[in-house]
């Protein structure tokens, strides 16, 4: 099929066949579609949208541009989580050391961060020598071995979408459901999952900020996963303020291992209350446990025995990381940071957070990347010492940020200050989980 026929019937705003969209897929692995072309189709297709089976024929097109994983023969089910991305959010390293406590194998693929949200690939790297790059047989053996592996995508999984991820961000389509759920989802059913467990975002830190365009995109990645076959849940999660303590790489992950380790401190809570929410629900869809209750209970288990950190630290080995991170968490912190105080000008009480603006000032002094292949430096971030509902006094600190020095600190403060709204009036701290789908 010529790529100007297909091009010139969306942008008309008629239906694309199955056949259609395979032999633009197909175009786009083998490279008989130009560039050009490519971001022609991908713009017809944001501003004309696609239907229910145009969205379930480009994700079955997309996963079949590559190798699909089978871990049948495990004698495990096998489940995964999946974010779509937000700041501090750092649930995946707990997450998958206590679900295959529980006897489920996690063939966790992962991303790195773009823009302001974090990327769980750039989070593991700041752990010296844990390697990410795993490929198919490597990061096969590391699930029979540990329970679970964490690796980025490789040429063979989804090699589409890597192309159209890239072009999409470049032409400002990223925003675009259908194209969302098939980027996503072509990836995890590539997996080889008998359940998968969403993460949607909503609110000042997330892609998708308003409620409603939230619980589209949650339904129609649950519908699409339950078509292939994957029992597929969502969960809508509150994104108005960054999840946690931390934000910023090994920061991050100091506040896991510490959570992992039973050390964890009341700003910590939210990360331990998401974890757990996430964990249960893979295991009930997985039948490894009967209700979300008695799921909650197992993982508690697992937590307060030491097992789950335990598993971590087997993974960590696997992936050629230094496991003494687990024994000591101090050793992921850089001691030669600058420390800097974000102070509030006003006292009342605390309204409102742009997480959005906070992961953006952390991109701004290196801890992440503006367009792919950025370098990181994984050390930098910000501590949060404050919630949406606190009272804030005059001069209280709302936050510490860890920078190189005094001058890059003081270029990003005022931004970081101005995040935070604060007024005469007490809001209530919202709900961590908004709702289920």
């Amino acid at each position: 099929m010529r790529p100007r026929e297909i091009i010139e019937k969306k942008r008309d705003g008629r239906r694309l066949s199955g056949e259609e969209i395979g032999s633009f897929i197909e175009g786009v692995t083998d490279g008989r579609w130009a560039d050009y072309q490519t971001t022609a189709l991908l713009m017809a297709m944001f501003i004309r949208g696609l239907d229910g089976e145009e969205q379930k024929a480009l994700t079955d097109a997309m996963l079949r541009s590559g190798e699909i994983l089978d871990f049948s023969d495990l004698g495990a089910p096998t489940a995964d989580k999946h974010s779509t991305g937000g700041v501090g959010d750092k649930t995946s390293l707990i997450i998958a050391p206590l679900v295959a406590c529980c006897g489920v194998a996690v063939p966790m693929i992962s991303g790195r961060g773009l823009g302001h949200t974090g990327g769980t690939l750039d989070k593991l790297e700041s752990i010296p020598g844990y390697r990410v790059d795993l490929q198919t047989g490597e990061f096969r053996k590391i699930v029979e071995r540990c329970g679970y592996a964490m690796s980025g995508q490789t040429a063979k999984i989804a090699p589409a979408d890597k192309k159209l991820y890239a072009l999409r961000d470049a032409t400002a389509t990223v925003s675009c459901i259908p194209l969302i759920v098939a980027s996503i989802m072509s990836k995890k059913l590539a997996e080889g999952l008998d359940a998968l467990v969403l993460d949607v975002k909503t609110g000042s830190g997330a892609f998708m900020r308003e409620f409603e365009n939230s619980k589209k995109l949650a339904a129609a990645l649950v519908e699409t996963g339950s078509s292939f076959g994957v029992k597929t849940e969502a969960v809508i999660s509150d994104m108005n303020q960054p999840l946690g303590r931390f934000v910023g790489n090994a920061l991050e992950v100091y506040e896991c291992v510490k959570i992992l380790r039973g050390e964890t401190d009341p700003k910590m809570l939210p990360t331990l209350e998401l974890s757990i929410e996430l964990a249960a629900r893979m295991l009930v869809l997985c039948a490894a446990a009967d209700t979300l209750e008695n799921s909650k209970s197992k993982i508690r288990n697992h937590l307060a025995s030491g097992e789950a950190l335990e598993r971590f630290r087997r993974n960590i080995e696997c992936q050629g990381g230094d496991a003494g991170v687990c024994d000591v968490p101090e050793k992921l912190l850089d001691k030669d940071l600058y420390k800097f105080e974000i102070r509030s000008e006003t006292g009342g009480f605390l309204a409102e957070i742009d997480a959005s603006a906070i992961g953006g000032a952390i991109v701004q002094i290196g801890g992440g990347r503006t367009k792919a292949g950025d370098a990181i430096d994984h050390a930098v971030g910000y501590a949060c010492e404050k919630n949406i509902g606190d009272r804030i006094a005059e001069g209280e600190v709302l936050g510490i940020l860890y920078s190189r020095n005094e001058n890059q600190a003081r270029q990003i403060s005022e931004k970081l200050r101005n995040a935070y709204k604060i007024t005469e009036e007490k809001t209530q701290n919202p709900e961590l989980i908004k709702e289920i789908i």
